[in-house]
């Protein structure tokens, strides 16, 4: 079985976002989605809409996803991939280059963006129908 790896935040849920899950998971036989906890968020200066039990429970839901991790922190990388015997780590091709260091561990790839959305955009967009 090939297992297949990727992470994110994954707040206000998107056609980008199904389109990276597919591909992640047309890549493999096992898709692991490692999504990033709410402390974790808090140390990157982020904040989700939905709370990390709901984007969990959302990404459950999804045909493509076998099975959700939680995201605690910045180093946890090389020991997902060793303790969940993961063949391919897959992340957004924005990200080009800054996994490049689990080469040594399992193939790294990195897939396109969907192009006309982003988590940014829709916020974007949701402020200046609110500001009118």
């Amino acid at each position: 079985m090939k297992k297949v790896l990727t992470y994110g935040t994954f707040d206000l849920l998107h056609w980008g976002h199904i389109n990276l899950l597919k591909r992640a998971k047309d890549l493999g036989d096992h898709l692991t989605v490692a999504i990033s906890t709410d402390e974790f968020n808090a140390i990157k200066n982020k904040k989700s809409y939905h709370s990390f039990e709901n984007r969990k429970l959302i990404l459950e839901s999804i045909r493509y996803v076998d099975e959700v991790i939680p995201e605690d922190n910045w180093d946890q990388k090389i020991s997902d991939v060793v303790d969940n015997n993961i063949d391919i780590f897959v992340m957004g091709d924005d990200w080009k280059g800054k996994f490049d260091f689990l080469k040594d561990y399992c193939e790294v790839i990195y897939l396109p963006r969907t192009v006309g959305i982003s988590t940014t955009k829709i916020k974007d967009d949701l402020l200046s129908v609110k500001n009118g």
